[in-house]
């Protein structure tokens, strides 16, 4: 029995079509084999639905949207008949075209759906793909048929998560991954028995959203430099294609959750990075795909003359506290919960979501709040990158409502500086390592994602192998990318021969991972720093589709000290909750020491306020009240000095023995089997080197 809303009443050409439904927004297969199509325009004249067979440039089918198809300011159609696998849409919009205005409106257009599942064009990643060829911004209807197996968002505490962030392509592109399906959500199932025995619970995908790789292409000394990062969305509800191994079958969507699935099923929760602050359809000069021909002034920050303000460095700043881009992005977010079970989110430049329709900072921003007491996302982790291109820095004063975490610049920073030699860093590095609590004191350490490198930068081996960037291939004559990288290259630029140039670089990345896993917050990993990839000083390789950004997997087995390192780190920091503290208490508890302290060569001796290059940390874990099964005391010993420094260890309770757990001298030992110290009272360490027991 057909219901009476799903009754067709119009046709054209052949094809039946009624009235639709509001709600939901986008392109929805209803259970009859009708589609629903609705999509919002404040001020266009008039609508029309573009139809086409997959591929073609010209639409088999144009369906003007009668008056009475218009409720309020939304346009819905109801269409029978479509066969889904073989179609494409897009639409037109009539009004007036005034861009002093703001005003956009030009029905030869072809508009890509905002809110589009799927989106033609680019299905594979294709590097011999011909320039001029242009992308194709139609949206592909879906089925949300996907068998989840009773599978749901893994709902990890903030604080116990490891997070290791990657590009989907880069971690498998390589032929060194050794993998069949290189490059795609398949590929990173098949290095999942990687992540495992690694320690990692937490990936972060730097972003999947539809973008075309081949915007702002350009050769470089006979090289293609592309779109590789992806921060430059076409389309905020639909995956990129080209990740997906059977993307060229229209699979995608399959695909990615596939990836969430397997992860999930073996304890790894999954964090997207996401793009709200701006789209890939630049400034005035730019092209127009989707928000500039529905409605531009609903969807951008314009300047009185109708040109568009720029927070975000790309050409365009989106207008998020609006009403409708507040509700969009929402939408967006609950989807991916919902049809993805995706676990958490990290807003890019997430400063710009805090802006007002003139492009000032509020107080207390609509979507942020709505973000944090969201319903749907009630269980779903935020992170921001609280910043913007605009100048606009609040770490530590992100609007929270106790629910957002952020990207720590202050620990990258500091950590830095300190592990270089800067002796003035260790009062704030203090604050840093237990947690930050003079910036987080009432959200607690978890708010606190805590890293050294991410993307965007050096690797951490490049890190400590160049003083300066080295960007030259990127085509921008060196400009591009950041000149204060606080970083060091131990004696040399570059690779080097030198036995103790190279001792000392792996003496300082091992030093770099020591404070970082030991710190409390939440630890963030760049994907190949645990095996010391490279990408040859290059600190801003958002271009760069090849080796330069790929993993090389070889370095694995040329690392493996370093892995073997990282691995009984990470597995120390699962073992014993007191280092993932998700409260801050310092207070003596049931061991008769303070849960977390620090200390000079002597302990008890140390002056907080006072410049040092070494100290120790000492973690007293009460078995009481993190249910273990007894008291375990941890001692961080650390020297970032180029001399010698012998640390009395503190006397712990009669039966127990400090035993060495690791050093920067590249030792680690597995749980159960680390020695007991010989001399249990002292402790020296060399010039640039650290130790845990």
């Amino acid at each position: 029995m057909q219901l009476v809303d799903t009754f067709p009443t119009n046709e054209i050409n052949g094809l039946l079509y009624r009235v639709g439904r509001v709600m939901p927004f986008g392109a929805t297969l209803i259970e009859d084999g009708a589609v629903n199509f609705s999509i919002f325009s404040k001020e266009a004249t008039a609508c029309t639905l573009v139809l086409f067979n997959i591929g073609e440039e010209e639409p088999f089918a144009e369906i003007p949207f009668p008056e009475e198809f218009r409720i309020g300011n939304v346009y819905t159609m109801m269409v029978f008949g479509i066969t889904i696998e073989t179609t494409e849409y897009a639409y037109r919009f009539d009004g007036v075209y005034d861009p002093g205005a703001g005003l956009l409106f030009d029905r030869r257009h072809i508009l890509l759906d905002p809110y589009a599942k799927s989106v033609s064009g680019r299905s594979a990643v294709d590097q011999e793909l011909a320039a001029e060829m242009p992308f194709l911004y139609r949206g592909h209807i879906i089925r949300e048929d996907y068998d989840w197996e009773g599978d749901k968002p893994l709902e990890i505490p903030m604080e116990d998560l490891v997070i290791y962030a990657m590009h989907v392509r880069g971690f498998t592109q390589d032929p060194s991954s050794g993998i069949k399906y290189r490059g795609t959500f398949a590929g990173i199932v098949e290095k999942i028995p990687y992540l495992q025995s690694l320690g990692i619970n937490c990936i972060e995908l730097m972003p999947v959203f539809a973008f075309d790789e081949r915007e702002h292409a350009r050769e470089m000394d006979g090289r293609t430099l592309f779109n590789y990062w992806g921060y430059s969305t076409v389309c905020f509800f639909a995956p990129k294609a080209g990740y997906a191994a059977s993307g060229p079958f229209g699979m995608e969507v399959d695909e990615l959750k596939n990836l969430v699935k397997k992860l999930h099923q073996n304890g790894i929760a999954v964090i997207l990075d996401v793009v709200f602050n701006h789209t890939a359809e630049g400034d005035e000069n730019g092209t127009v795909i989707s928000y500039k021909g529905i409605h531009n002034r609903t969807y951008y920050l314009l300047s009185p003359d109708g040109t568009y303000v720029n927070f975000s460095g790309c050409g365009n700043t989106m207008n998020c506290n609006n009403a409708v881009v507040r509700n969009h992005i929402l939408d967006c977010l609950r989807y991916w919960v919902s049809s993805y079970h995706i676990d958490g989110f990290r807003f890019d430049l997430a400063s710009i979501l805090t802006r007002d329709k003139k492009g000032r900072p509020m107080m207390s921003p609509p979507l942020i709040e709505t973000l944090a007491n969201d319903a749907v996302l009630g269980s779903t982790m935020l992170i921001a990158e609280a910043w913007d291109a605009g100048g606009l820095y609040q770490v530590g004063n992100f609007p929270s409502w106790n629910r957002w975490s952020e990207w720590n610049g202050k620990y990258r920073d500091c950590v830095r500086r300190f592990i270089k030699g800067d002796e003035s860093c260790a009062p704030e590095l203090y604050n840093r390592i237990a947690g930050s609590g003079d910036i987080y004191a009432r959200r607690g350490p978890a708010a606190s994602v805590n890293f050294i490198t991410c993307h965007d930068g050096f690797t951490m081996y490049d890190l400590v192998s160049y003083n300066e960037k080295h960007n030259e291939a990127n085509g921008e004559g060196n400009r591009d990318g950041s000149d204060c990288n606080d970083s060091w290259n131990c004696g040399a630029e570059g690779e080097t021969d030198d036995p103790g140039i190279r001792d000392l670089l792996m003496r300082q990345i091992l030093n770099f991972h020591t404070l970082l896993l030991t710190s409390r917050g939440v630890p963030m990993l760049l994907a190949g720093d645990e095996f010391g990839n490279t990408q040859c000083g290059n600190n801003n390789a958002y271009c760069q589709d090849n080796e330069i950004s790929w993993l090389n997997w070889n370095r694995l087995n040329e690392y493996q000290n370093l892995y073997e390192y990282v691995k009984t780190l990470l597995a120390l920091r699962a073992a014993h909750p007191v280092l993932r503290a998700p409260r801050f208490d310092d207070s003596v508890n049931g061991t008769g020491f303070p849960e977390l302290s620090f200390h000079s060569l002597t302990p008890g001796e140390i002056d907080p306020e006072a410049p040092a290059l070494y100290f120790a940390v000492l973690y007293a874990e009460d078995h009481v009240k993190y249910k273990t099964e007894k008291d375990a005391f941890l001692y961080i010993l650390v020297n970032a000095h180029w001399e010698e420094h012998t640390f009395d260890l503190p006397g712990i309770p009669n039966g127990l023995k400090w035993h060495l757990v690791c050093s920067s001298k590249g030792i680690a030992f597995p749980a159960g089997e680390e020695p007991p110290l010989i001399v249990s009272s002292r402790f020296a360490l060399g010039p640039r080197e650290s130790a845990e027991s």
